[in-house]
Parts: structure tokens; C-alpha cells; sequence
């Protein structure tokens, strides 16, 4: 071959190569999937190259996969040990030789790297090497490198796209459930406000929705029911738990049931619905403003804070049983019942409130709290005492868990 025509093919090669290259940027920028920048550069490598196999591992977050396989038999993917035979390969391979026998039937591996990671491996081979003289893909090792990195860019990319716009739809949806369940907090104009009792609340999730959950019932003339719960855990699953159980409550809460009563089959419809993964913990009671009896059952919530302002003395309120769906049948209920007959103030809260990360140890700061109650203020400035001491109004890093409070003041 003359000296004029090697240099015609060489340029007819290199002009090839370039507008291979563009055109495959081009389809990429035209937004093509994964799939469509796969086949294309199978039909480059297999068509126009030369290169009967091809086999392209790529790294997930959850693992190794091959999304590319052409010229190989099915299955012939699952004989290679990703960690074993691949993870060793730092450049790019000629497989004369490999303790992996399938591995022999391909002549290069190509590595691709970013950042010291592997991110991908891409197998080449032929066929029939005597036929074809200098192997295909020796011969155009440079140019499949490049197109192999421009590809694996490309289905990064794809891939990044692809989670954003599922984070942005979570997001969107996150935003929604926490709407709809901030629909379930009771409104400030539906706490109980009379001449006899007066009340406050607090509620805030630690993400864009949460497990805590409180409740303001008002029954017959003079009577009222309140809760507040905790769902173990946090985020979605706590959350639609507690939408439940709040539907639960308000269908079986009324003036005439007995509150041991009520938890059974509080405790019966949890169980049911979470299998036993997921538990309540609740405070719940009634009250009769014209006996002025209280009665409660702390189903293993955190005991509320009772404030005799006339006594000068707190106590707790600790009266109940375990959590509600830990077992399918709570062995024993202790129903509580208080005279208030002195003006008195009771706050009701989540662990969240009292439960902060300090230099990564959960310490409880109970005095905190009790120091914001005890004196002759109303509820409702101590709520906003709290919160103000508590760093509830700002991003504080020592709050992890949700926060609910409701404080009720005896008059």
C-alpha cells in the first residue's frame, strides 16, 4: 500500500473517530437514555469497530451491575467475581493470561476511575483474531477508552438527573403529607378555654413530618378528653402509624367509655396495623369540670408534670401500663384518677422536649422544664417559656426527635 493511501485511511479513520465522538455528545446532549447511549455504543463498537464482545459493568449505590452484554453468551457475566477479579484491575488490562478462565475470552479490560473510585469496567474482544490481522480492539484502544469514559459520564449524569427529579417528587410529596398532617394538630380555637380550664400546645416535627401527636376531645357539657402519643421511630412509616391512630381515637373516644376500655382497643388496633415493628407510647385523660376529677392512664409515655400552685408541689402522673401494641393483649392497666381541687397546671410532652444530644451522648434535662412550671404564671406563658429555654424556635442541633406539648391550667 502506497505511502498516499495509508495516510487517506488514517485521515478517513481519524475524521471517523471525531464525528463518532460529536455525534455521541450530541446524542447525549439531546437528552437520550441510558439505553439509547448503550445500544449506540454497542452499534459503534460492533459495527463499526470491529469488536464482537462487550461486557460493561457499572457501580450502583447498592452495587455491581452489567448493563451492557453483546457477543457473549446469557449469563456469562455472573462467572466474573466483581470483588475477586475486577476490583484488583487499576489499568487498562490485556487478558493473555487470568486465573478466571472467562474472563481470557475478552483481550482488554478497560477500568474507568474518578477519584480513586471505580466506577466501571468495560470488557473487549473478538472473535476471530487471525481473520481480521491486528485485533479491533487493540487497534482502536485509545478511541474506545475515550468513548467509553465519555459514556460512563453520561449515564452518571443520567443517573444524578434521575434521583434529583425522585428527590424532588419526595420532596413535593413530603411537603404534602406534612400539610395534610398538620390538618390533624388541633387548632388553637379547639383547645378547651372556659372559666374553669384553660389550655396550651406545642407541636413541632423533627423532619417535615413526625411521629408525636396530640389531641383536644370535647364530649357532653363539662367533660373533655385530651391524648398526646409518640410513635417509636420517626418519619414516614411513624407518621402514617399515627394518622391512624388518630382516627382510632376519635372514633372511640367518648364520655361514656371506660378508659381502661378504650386502651384495650386502642392497644388491640396498633397491634393489628403495625405487626408488632412499631409501638405508642400515650398519655391520655378526661375530665369533669364539674367534679373536677381527672382521670388518666400513661400508657409508658413520659410522666406528666402536675403543678398544686396552692400546695407548691409537683408531682407525676404515672398511673397506666406498657405501650400500646408492644403485646397483642396488655396483661394489666392501672387507671389513675386526681381531685383537683386546688388551681393546678399539668404539662403533657414528648421525649423529644427533654431528650437533647450533647457531644454525642442523649442527656434528659427535666429540671429545665419543671423550673418553667412551677410558679404562678398561666400555662400558655409557660409553653412560651419553655420553648424560648428549650431553643425551640431556632434550628437547635441538640434537638433529634419531635416535639409536642400540651399544658393545661385548673382554674
Amino acid at each position: 500500500m502506497s505511502g498516499a493511501n495509508l495516510s487517506q485511511r488514517r485521515l478517513k479513520l481519524s475524521t471517523f473517530k471525531l464525528n463518532t465522538l460529536l455525534s455521541f455528545s450530541q446524542a447525549i446532549n439531546r437528552g437520550r437514555s441510558t439505553q439509547g447511549l448503550l445500544d449506540r455504543f454497542e452499534q459503534i463498537l460492533r459495527e463499526d469497530l470491529g469488536i464482537d464482545r462487550i461486557l460493561f459493568f457499572y457501580q450502583y449505590e447498592n452495587g455491581w451491575d452489567c448493563i451492557l452484554r453483546s457477543g457473549v453468551p446469557d449469563g456469562l457475566e455472573k462467572e466474573i467475581d466483581i470483588e475477586k477479579d475486577l476490583l484488583p484491575i487499576r489499568d487498562i488490562t490485556f487478558m493473555s493470561t487470568s486465573a478466571n478462565p472467562t474472563m481470557v475470552d475478552f483481550d482488554i479490560i478497560i477500568p474507568i476511575i474518578q477519584d480513586e473510585k471505580q466506577l466501571a469496567f468495560v470488557f473487549i474482544g473478538d472473535i476471530d483474531d487471525e481473520v481480521k490481522g491486528v485485533s479491533g480492539s487493540i487497534k482502536h484502544l485509545n478511541f474506545i477508552q475515550t468513548l467509553s469514559i465519555i459514556l460512563m459520564v453520561a449515564v452518571e449524569n443520567i443517573r444524578f438527573f434521575e434521583e434529583s427529579l425522585k428527590q424532588e417528587a419526595m420532596r413535593k410529596e413530603l411537603e404534602l403529607a406534612s400539610r395534610m398532617q398538620a390538618m390533624l394538630i388541633p387548632l388553637e380555637k379547639s383547645l378547651v378555654n372556659n372559666e374553669s380550664v384553660r389550655m396550651s400546645a406545642y407541636y413541632r416535627p423533627h423532619f417535615e413530618v413526625g411521629g408525636d401527636y396530640y389531641d383536644v376531645i370535647k364530649m357532653d357539657e363539662g367533660h373533655f378528653g385530651f391524648c398526646i402519643a409518640d410513635v417509636s421511630g420517626k418519619g414516614i412509616s411513624a407518621a402514617l402509624l399515627m394518622s391512624n391512630f388518630q382516627a382510632t381515637i376519635r372514633a372511640l373516644f367518648t364520655g361514656e367509655i371506660e378508659l381502661t376500655r378504650l386502651v384495650e382497643k386502642l392497644n388491640e388496633r396498633v397491634f393489628d396495623t403495625a405487626m408488632g415493628e412499631k409501638f405508642i407510647t400515650m398519655f391520655i385523660a378526661r375530665y369533669n369540670q364539674h367534679t373536677k376529677v381527672l382521670e388518666y392512664i400513661n400508657a409508658g409515655h413520659n410522666p406528666p408534670l402536675f403543678y398544686d400552685k396552692t400546695l407548691g408541689e409537683v408531682s407525676y402522673l404515672t398511673f397506666g401500663c406498657i405501650g400500646l401494641g408492644m403485646l397483642d393483649e396488655i396483661p394489666v392497666i392501672h387507671a389513675g384518677s386526681k381531685l383537683i381541687d386546688h388551681p393546678s397546671k399539668l404539662l403533657c410532652y414528648t421525649d423529644g422536649l427533654v431528650e437533647v444530644l450533647r457531644d454525642a451522648v442523649v442527656e434528659v434535662d427535666l429540671k429545665a422544664i419543671e423550673d418553667q412550671l412551677i410558679n404562678d404564671d398561666s400555662i400558655d406563658s409557660n409553653l412560651k417559656s419553655i420553648i424560648r429555654v428549650q431553643h425551640l424556635d431556632i434550628d437547635n442541633p441538640e434537638l433529634f426527635d419531635d416535639v409536642s406539648i400540651v399544658g393545661v391550667e385548673f382554674l
